[in-house]
């Protein structure tokens, strides 16, 4: 018991300090701002060390494959995951919408907003996947393009053969280094957590009441069910009851890390130490996890669905028919791919709601309101769902005994 108790031990101290830092927002309120920078220090901390991280992580699982046929099978794998479990969130949220409308009755005022950036699809494609420069890749705003680098370097190293081994064995010291420097910034996260909670709960504590709390009162709900029951599910499938105790005794901490942060990409390097101690072999949790923290959020398809169902109310349109539902289903899919892993990027997923359904650019500002109270659980959703689905992968590619394989391992 005293073992079980010592596993829980540091992500029940970083839910306390949560706490105790929500406690100190809804005491203080926008009072607590004072203490901010502490967690903009934590904050800062994480984002400094990701660009290492993720490229050592990546590249170094990829160039140490024992061949380019198995970087195949996880990328097979992950996508096809990726796009059912998008899909069943999408879907879930589209039952809760069509079942408790949000934004029916609600008269918001439209306003354009001031110097929005209008892209084609065809430039949105290219500044997602590249950059023109080399220096541009040490940015977090060009991470999809940092993870294609990391690939091609990958399996540029492991087509060397024998030439490339000595650049392979750096990119894997590289790797353990940051993951150990991970480690070394946890120790200040009950701090840096606490903080960025009493800032956040003091600042947008009175938020949630109003015009959009019919929304927010969908969407909470749905989300935590949704990673209580439907992760659980996942879970279970990937490894059983052993996979679902695995998963709650480590997920913990990338849940309120990210609760706390609001950034995929934040959460990232604790991320890759829980899916470590699930269980997850180290080439698919390297690979899996870096991309999902870009292209796969189940908790972004949630909070797409219910941006469109309420601008629908909002704008008094109809929000019937298969047609309607198909083409929202889909539209939230692009979103969750197109949405990037940093704080506030839900807005270029509410770019693509506002073109693709051809409404007024004045919707722009109601849904990206919506975006703002309902980021947290969103993205806790989306970081968790990434852990669950290398689970998934694992099981796809190992068999069911995977997670005996790697503790013989």
């Amino acid at each position: 018991m005293k073992e079980k108790l010592k596993a829980y031990r540091f992500p029940l101290i970083l839910l306390s300090s949560i706490f105790i830092g929500s406690i100190v927002g809804f005491i203080f309120g926008e009072k607590a701002n004072v203490i901010k920078p502490l967690g903009d220090i934590f904050i800062n901390l994480l984002f400094m060390v990701v660009i290492p991280l993720v490229f050592f992580s990546i590249s170094s699982a990829i160039a140490n494959m024992n061949s380019m046929r198995r970087l195949g099978k996880i990328m097979g794998s992950m996508i096809s995951i990726f796009v059912l479990t998008g899909l069943i969130a999408s879907i879930v949220m589209l039952a809760a919408t069509v079942m408790f409308p949000p934004g029916s009755g609600t008269d918001i005022p439209l306003e354009t907003p001031d110097d929005v950036e209008q892209l084609t699809v065809s430039e949105q494609i290219v500044n997602t996947f590249t950059v023109p420069e080399f220096v541009d890749l040490f940015s977090r705003d060009s991470m999809l393009a940092l993870i294609i680098f990391s690939v091609l370097i990958g399996v540029a190293t492991g087509l060397s053969g024998d030439p490339g081994r000595p650049f392979a064995k750096f990119l894997v010291s590289g790797s353990e280094v940051f993951m150990k420097l991970v480690q070394l910034i946890m120790y200040y996260a009950p701090i840096g957590l606490g903080a960025y909670f009493a800032s956040l709960i003091g600042e947008f504590g009175a938020d949630l009441i109003g015009d959009y709390a019919k929304a927010v009162i969908i969407y909470y709900p749905v989300a935590v069910l949704y990673f209580a029951i439907g992760f659980t599910l996942y879970a279970f499938l990937a490894g059983g009851t052993k996979g679902v105790t695995h998963f709650w005794k480590n997920i913990l901490a990338p849940a309120a890390t990210s609760l706390g942060t609001g950034s995929s990409i934040a959460a990232l390097p604790v991320n890759l130490q829980a899916a470590k101690k699930i269980g997850v072999p180290k080439d698919i949790r390297e690979t899996v996890l870096p991309l999902g923290a870009t292209i796969h959020m189940d908790g972004s398809c949630l909070a797409a669905m219910l941006k469109i169902a309420f601008i629908f109310g909002v704008l008094n349109k109809d929000f019937t028919g298969i047609d309607t539902f198909l083409t929202a289903i889909g539209i939230c899919l692009l979103a969750g791919v197109v949405m990037s892993g940093i704080p506030g990027g839900g807005f270029i997923g509410e770019m693509m709601i506002i073109t693709l359904y051809g409404l007024p650019i004045q919707a722009l500002p109601i849904i990206s309101a919506v975006g703002v109270v309902v980021d947290p659980p969103a993205t806790m959703v989306n970081v968790t769902g990434d852990t669950v689905s290398s689970m998934l992968v694992s099981r796809q590619l190992e068999g069911k005994d995977w997670m005996e394989k790697e503790e013989i391992e």
